[in-house]
């Protein structure tokens, strides 16, 4: 079981996203590249292979190489067309999706948080959310609202939405035919203690969560999900 197994994350983890986001520069982070693989890089290293049976379980789909960018976020920005020029990302996420890419049970940690949950962007128009999500979220809004008496209670949800050529976000879940032909993104997660990342039981939380949120994720995303009340 989860819980046997000594805690993955410690508070080390926290400390360290909350320095590198107020010393977020090149010579900051080469002094301290050994100390961000200790406490950032083999405890998620770790955290996947936990993981990684409950997940395949789930979806045997799932890429579980762990590659940067497959299962695991890039900490460095690409600042070139950004307006904040700061090098890196104060934050970590793990996170299961297939090869197409698009879609995710995910979970992150920065210095202030630790989320998990499912989220989906429209990347591009080959993306699952723009092939497979957009229209069934059109033909079956009855099943988003099932989901949200289901999941509201204890997930927050938000969307984004294309206006005036610009991505708006909103709080709640998409629950009609119009939000779905703007809808470019959606998160459903949950915020967990941080102290909970500290304690051994914590990839069986994350796991329980994965279960919750699973359903929305065949939904948006996976081609084999089928509606049947």
């Amino acid at each position: 079981m989860a819980a046997n197994h000594p805690p993955i994350f410690t508070p080390e983890v926290f400390r360290f996203f909350r320095e590198l986001a107020r010393n977020n520069n090149t010579r900051w982070m080469d002094e301290n590249r050994d100390r961000y693989r200790a406490v950032v890089i083999a405890p998620f290293r770790d955290l996947l292979d936990r993981l990684t049976p409950a997940a395949l379980k789930l979806n045997s789909r799932f890429v579980v190489g762990g590659r940067v960018g497959e299962n695991f976020s890039r900490i460095n920005r690409d600042i070139r067309f950004a307006a904040d020029k700061s090098p890196y990302r104060p934050q970590m996420y793990l996170y299961f999706s297939e090869a197409a890419g698009g879609a995710q049970l995910y979970v992150g940690i920065s210095a202030e948080a630790v989320t998990c949950g499912f989220r989906a962007y429209r990347e591009s128009k080959a993306s699952p959310l723009a092939t497979i999500g957009r229209e069934r979220g059109q033909r079956h809004p009855e099943y988003i609202q099932e989901l949200r008496h289901k999941l509201g209670g204890t997930f927050e949800s938000y969307w984004y939405k294309t206006e005036k050529g610009e991505w708006t976000k909103r709080s709640g879940w998409p629950l009609t035919p119009e939000d779905w032909k703007r809808l470019q993104g959606w998160i459903v997660r949950r915020k967990v203690p941080r102290a909970a990342a500290t304690r051994p039981a914590f990839t069986r939380e994350v796991e329980k969560i994965f279960r919750e949120v699973y359903p929305i994720y065949r939904f948006a995303a996976a081609p084999d999900w089928n509606f049947r009340r």
